[in-house]
């Protein structure tokens, strides 16, 4: 989980901002691409999501440098219907394919009432949630999932790997509020972190498989949805891998208007209601204070840190020194 750095320093929001756009430049991008990339990680060290913050930069640039992924693509849309819109990434990352695939399913749902926006020939998208609380910001209901090629091939690998632990590709359903914290469920679909891998952990395979299968199944409709559909097995999409090493991903974002179908009021309204009755009459979770829905905590989170500034731990700052030292970007703390 994404628990607050026990030892940290405050890092300006803006100040952070401006260091990571400036990073992302001396690679290569074009001011508008890094822009792009850095708001949205920017945006998640504001909600507390430290594993998809400014620190994945460190990473993203190196990859940049190194010719894994096309720093100066030629995003485009190559195809659109009423309801939906294809974005072609050309080899980058998958932000700001990302971005106007979304902006463009807003646009149809708006016209609609369902906008689905795909991006093809990407790399990694980050956070699920950056896509879906752009829907939210819209009067719209957002459902965003990535998946990767060859996810499911464990061909010639001995021994077979377990399926328990199988993929563990992000996705996010985000549904605005009124008064209330938007619900947001922002995960990513295995049951067990990454780093979760030992002895320790496969006891819990025989404990509660109901958990594991249900992860499993996540894990395959955000591979079909976020890869297939998006375009894996297109011919082309070989030849942009091979040129682009890391572009073996897709992206899908599904924006719901809400509008179309109830007066956005009466909407938020009964979200509201619902959110408040969970926390007034259930017990919290061990450990903490209140009972919440996902997305309440990081709400909470991106107000004390826009008031007091960002929580940088340790990890964080070894990061963000080392890529500014290498790429000779003054630091922001």
């Amino acid at each position: 989980m994404n628990r607050p750095p026990e030892a940290y320093i405050h890092v300006d929001e803006t100040s952070l901002l401006a260091f990571t756009t400036a990073c992302f430049e001396k690679v290569g991008l074009s001011a508008h691409h890094a822009s792009i990339i850095s708001r949205l990680l920017v945006n998640s060290d504001l909600r507390g999501v430290r594993s998809h913050g400014v620190r994945a930069a460190s990473g993203y640039t190196r990859s940049f440098a190194e010719g894994h992924h096309n720093p100066r693509p030629n995003v485009r849309v190559i195809a659109e219907s009423p309801t939906s819109v294809i974005v072609d990434g050309d080899g980058t990352l998958g932000y700001w394919p990302m971005v106007e695939a979304t902006e463009g399913a807003i646009a149809k749902a708006c016209e609609t009432g369902l906008g689905m926006g795909l991006a093809r020939h990407i790399g990694h998208y980050g956070s699920a949630g950056h896509y879906s609380r752009m829907c939210m910001e819209s009067g719209c209901i957002g459902f965003s999932v990535q998946g990767y090629r060859n996810m499911g091939d464990a061909r010639g690998l001995d021994p077979k790997p377990q399926i328990g632990y199988f993929g563990n590709p992000p996705l996010c359903f985000g549904m605005p509020a009124g008064d209330e914290p938007p619900i947001v469920q922002d995960v990513a679909t295995r049951i067990l972190a990454d780093y979760q891998h030992s002895p320790e952990f496969d006891d819990l395979l025989s404990r509660i498989p109901a958990a594991f299968f249900k992860s499993i199944g996540y894990g395959a409709v955000a591979t079909v949805l976020g890869c297939a559909l998006a375009g894996a097995a297109l011919p082309e999409a070989d030849e942009v891998q091979d040129r682009w090493p890391g572009a073996n991903h897709g992206g899908m974002v599904l924006a719901i208007h809400i509008e179309t179908v109830i007066p956005g009021g009466d909407f938020s309204k009964e979200v509201d209601r619902f959110v408040k009755d969970v926390r007034e009459t259930y017990e919290p979770m061990p450990g903490y204070d209140e009972a919440l829905l996902p997305g309440a905590i990081e709400e909470e989170r991106m107000a004390l840190h826009r008031e007091q500034g960002i929580r940088f731990g340790e990890i964080e700052q070894r990061t963000v020194r080392e890529m500014g030292e290498r790429l000779d970007v003054p630091l922001p703390f």
